[in-house]
């Protein structure tokens, strides 16, 4: 099968488009022939050797895929061949096949294309994970997204107008229309300052969503309103940032990070079966949201795997709204 290889840590347009034989089925595991990849940012940390969780060399990217079910272990709770599927990975995605654990492979509802649904396995429950198990948002609450239009951004956005909350997004002014369109309260301009602008719509906000770091997180910290949150989801803009803990004694505030990975055994220790009932119920909330309406996931571009720099590209230079997915 054709597969993008990393046979050693290395920048992501360094690795090679090869011919490899194809994984072979573990026990509880599920073959999956894969129609759409997500390409992400970490993945360009993961290639590198500076992801906290390192796959033995060499190995396929690619930790989210949509596809078809070709066959199961004896021992897997799958959905039957031909069956249309989600489903989250170690690594292994970008590739024509791969395989999952059978818990992290869910079903997509008729009706539910198959491309965008590249964004439930990892971008929806990241954003869902945030917001209804770490800041706990209830309706009517300000939530101020920052990278809204991204993957993550675009999910959290949603998941917080489906909770009832309000939010404001903030995006570069070519996505302002599309978040406006999608139900954004409020849209700045990631290029402007931001805190006069949220406290005056607001009064000061129970969530921040925040996806870049860098420089807006200590603005962020001062958009929030009694009580509020801000949970750390990664760090697109390049910088990792520092908390002045005197800030959250004198806002009283909270500052939290939420780790998906955690959730589906990335994280040490490799908690997924502790953790699946709780993943699995999350997927169901996101489903049913979805057919209510509520979630329209969105493929900004599709590349063959040929183009898996050009996809990288996409990101690197903010020019996506939604997610950048390859097609092998």
């Amino acid at each position: 099968m054709r597969a993008i290889l990393c046979e050693s840590w290395r920048d992501f347009d360094a690795l090679e488009l090869k011919d490899i034989p194809p994984p072979p089925l573990r026990p509880r595991g599920v073959r999956i022939r894969v129609a759409a990849a997500g390409v992400s940012f970490a993945t360009q940390l993961v290639v590198a050797g500076k992801y906290q969780r390192k796959p033995p060399l060499p190995f396929v990217p690619g930790t989210e895929v949509v596809g078809t079910v070709i066959e199961a272990a004896p021992d897997a709770d799958a959905p039957p061949p031909g069956t249309r599927v989600f489903a989250v990975l170690d690594w292994g995605g970008y590739a024509e096949e791969a395989v999952a654990d059978d818990i992290h492979v869910v079903p997509i509802p008729d009706g539910l294309p198959m491309e965008p649904a590249v964004a439930f396995p990892i971008s929806y429950p990241t954003a869902g994970s945030a917001l209804l198990w770490r800041a706990r948002v209830a309706p009517g609450d300000w939530v101020l997204v920052q990278g809204a239009a991204g993957g993550v951004g675009l999910a959290g956005m949603e998941i917080a107008k489906a909770m009832g909350a309000r939010v404001v997004a903030r995006a570069g002014a070519a996505k302002h229309d599309m978040l406006r369109a999608r139900g954004a309260d409020l849209v700045l301009d990631s290029a402007l300052p931001f805190r006069d602008a949220v406290l005056e719509a607001t009064g000061g906000v129970a969530c921040v969503l925040d996806t870049i770091g860098g420089d807006a997180f200590d603005e962020s910290l001062r958009c929030l309103g009694d009580g509020g949150m801000l949970v750390v989801i990664g760090f697109a803009g390049g910088g990792i940032p520092t908390v002045a803990a005197n800030l959250l004694l004198l806002k009283n505030i909270a500052v939290a990070g939420v780790n998906w990975g955690t959730y589906v055994g990335w994280s040490p220790g490799d908690n997924r079966q502790r953790h699946a009932p709780r993943a699995r119920a999350l997927w169901a909330q996101l489903m049913a949201w979805w057919q209510a309406g509520a979630l329209k996931p969105e493929v900004h571009a599709a590349f063959p795997l040929d183009r898996f720099r050009e996809a990288m590209a996409e990101l690197r230079e903010r020019r996506s709204a939604g997610r950048v997915i390859l097609t092998p």
